[in-house]
C-alpha cells in the first residue's frame, strides 16, 4: 500500500493492490468518486482518495495527480508488469484503454466530452482527470471509445478499461499468481 500527501494539490491518496478492488474517493464532485470507484473495482485496486474542496476543474486535476504519483510509486516497483491495456463495457458502451509507463507522459483519446454534462458537472472534469493521471504516473495512455451514447455509461467504459489497465501494470507476475489462486 503506498501513501502519500501532496499538500501542492492539496489531496491524501493511498493505493495499492488488492484481491477486490474498492475506492473510499472524497474529491468534492460525486460522479468522479464513482469513477474512481469504478477505476479501483475493475483494476483490483484498494483506493483511498481525499481531496480538499475547490472548483471542480481544480479537484479533478488535484485527485487525478494524487493518484498518478501514488501510482508511478507501484509502476517503479521491482518486478511490476508497467503496462497494461483492456477492453471493457458498461451497459451499451464499450472502452478500451491501453497504457505503458514513459518518460514522455501523455493522454490520447477519440472522445470529446467537452460539451456534455453528467449529473450536473462537465465531464470534461473526467479529461482533466485523466490528463493529469497520465502525466503524474508518468504514463503513455491511450484511451479509445468503442461503441456507446450515453455520456454516463461511455464515463463508467472508460474508467473501467483504465483501471484494468492499471491493474494490470502495476502487478508482479507473483502477485497476479497469488491473487488467482
Amino acid at each position: 500500500m503506498v501513501e502519500s500527501q501532496m499538500t501542492e494539490t492539496h489531496a491524501d491518496v493511498r493505493i495499492g493492490p488488492a484481491r477486490e478492488g474498492s475506492a473510499a474517493a472524497a474529491t468534492g464532485l460525486p460522479v468522479l468518486d464513482h469513477l474512481i470507484g469504478e477505476l479501483a473495482a475493475a483494476g483490483r485496486l484498494g483506493v483511498k482518495l481525499e481531496v480538499a474542496p475547490s472548483t471542480a476543474g481544480a479537484e479533478a486535476v488535484a485527485a487525478g495527480q494524487a493518484l498518478g504519483r501514488a501510482l508511478a510509486t507501484l509502476l517503479a516497483a521491482d518486478g511490476a508488469a508497467r503496462r497494461g491495456w483492456s477492453i471493457v463495457p458498461a451497459d451499451e458502451a464499450l472502452a478500451a484503454a491501453s497504457l505503458e509507463v514513459t518518460d514522455k507522459p501523455m493522454l490520447a483519446a477519440n472522445v470529446d466530452f467537452s460539451d456534455e454534462r453528467v449529473a450536473g458537472v462537465s465531464t470534461d472534469v473526467a479529461s482533466r482527470f485523466l490528463e493529469a493521471l497520465a502525466q503524474s504516473a508518468g504514463l503513455n495512455l491511450h484511451v479509445r471509445l468503442l461503441e456507446g451514447e450515453d455520456p454516463q455509461h461511455v464515463l463508467v467504459a472508460i474508467f473501467k478499461a483504465v483501471g484494468a489497465a492499471l491493474g494490470e501494470a502495476v502487478r508482479t507476475p507473483k502477485e497476479t499468481h497469488k491473487e488467482g489462486a
